[in-house]
């Protein structure tokens, strides 16, 4: 291209010389090439920028994932501390019937303390096994793993 534009130049010299008024037509048409040039090379640096992007695109995708893993991780992490603050509070409260002194008091006024305690520990242990069903789930429909099947094929077993 940058031969056929030099030879039209050394062309267009020889025509000029021959005839005058075709210069200006000649030079508009120059001046058009010339921006034509300057728009090809501002189209291939957008070009050249969005194959940049698209490029990076996966290893940004890669960074979330890996993102929302440490977060998962922390949630599980804060679900096992909070479980263990209950476990160790209600510790607390059975060591601390057994050295009250009011302890008998309180048995004969409410009898059914300690079935509704055993009651709230399975429910705790169940609400904790339902929210990791819901991020196993979540987890899984991140990855694409088709859960449709995967629950009939549980139903179907049971």
């Amino acid at each position: 291209m940058a031969l056929a534009f030099l030879s039209s130049l050394f062309k267009k010299k020889v025509q000029e010389e021959a005839a005058p008024p075709a210069e200006e037509v000649e030079v508009e048409e120059l001046e058009e090439r010339v921006e034509n040039r300057e728009e090809n090379e501002q189209i291939t640096q957008i070009l050249e920028r969005l194959n940049e992007i698209e490029n990076d695109i996966p290893r940004i995708k890669i960074s979330i994932d890996t993102l929302k893993k440490q977060i998962q991780e922390l949630r599980d992490d804060i679900d096992r501390l909070d479980k263990t603050i209950k476990d160790v509070m209600l510790l607390y409260e059975v060591i601390s019937q057994e050295i009250n002194p009011f302890k008998e008091q309180m048995s004969q006024e409410n009898p059914l303390t300690s079935e509704i305690q055993e009651l709230r520990k399975e429910l705790e242990d169940l609400k904790l096994e339902i929210a990791q069903i819901k991020n196993d789930i979540k987890v899984l429909a991140g990855y694409g793993v088709d859960l449709d099947s995967i629950i009939y094929e549980v139903l179907a077993e049971v």
